[in-house]
């Protein structure tokens, strides 16, 4: 069944070339202009991914990133922010609500589609190995992408939750930046290595009691990220 996308954007213009371009190559489109409208549709609707406009009437788009993010039913949802808005801190800004991943306007069509379905083949991608892995208080489900902290439920992005999953099957390795990118993300070449902080830094507040003091992902001051072996 081909994929089914809800497009977010306040500009009549926008939402025409990427629905065009979408459909043309197989996705099922649904729209919205504003973040109330499309809050009800991801309430009564499932998709396979949202295009989230930044700014937008209502709720804005960081605002209802964090909404999808906190939904036990949405959380999974991969979202990829287009925006006007291209400074390093407002590309932060959005990764740290949640987004997936992050386009600037003006943008190609060919390159959206191509995140599109990057981060569809990214998030869609369930590990084969043990049906559990655990670490400390943390329970993580290969089956249903479902990690718990003791008895409560976190709300990971599937971005979130693979790169949890890399990390922790290969407890103790050290992994640079570049390295996560071309094992998490497939070596997408718009994926920048500061998106990788951006992603750690959004687990610790998740996974950790302490995220200023991590006991479970930890920095090895200029190599990279790792999860220590005896956990």
């Amino acid at each position: 069944m081909n994929k089914k996308i809800l497009i977010v954007d306040d500009e009549p213009d926008i939402v025409d070339l990427v629905s065009y371009n979408l459909k043309k190559d197989g996705f099922r489109i649904t729209t919205a202009s504003d973040g109330e409208a499309a809050l009800h549709k991801i309430r009564k609707d499932r998709f396979d991914l949202v295009v989230l406009d930044l700014m937008l009437p209502g709720i804005q788009g960081v605002e209802l990133c964090r909404i999808i993010r906190n939904d036990p039913k949405t959380a999974g949802t991969p979202i990829i922010m287009l925006t006007a808005k291209g400074e390093e801190v407002d590309r932060v800004i959005g990764l740290e609500s949640g987004a997936d991943d992050y386009m600037t306007k003006p943008f190609s069509s060919r390159e959206l589609i191509a995140r599109i379905k990057a981060v569809l083949r990214r998030t869609g991608e369930k590990p084969t190995t043990e049906k559990t892995l655990t670490l400390g208080n943390l329970l993580i489900n290969l089956e249903t992408h479902g990690v718990t902290k003791g008895k409560t439920p976190l709300e990971l992005s599937a971005t979130e939750f693979n790169l949890l999953v890399y990390l922790v099957e290969r407890k103790g390795r050290v992994f640079s930046r570049e390295q996560l990118v071309d094992a998490v993300w497939k070596g997408e070449a718009f994926i920048e290595p500061r998106t990788v902080d951006v992603h750690i830094r959004r687990l610790r507040t998740q996974i950790e009691d302490d995220a200023s003091d991590p006991a479970y992902i930890k920095t090895r001051r200029g190599v990279g990220y790792y999860v220590e072996g005896d956990l």
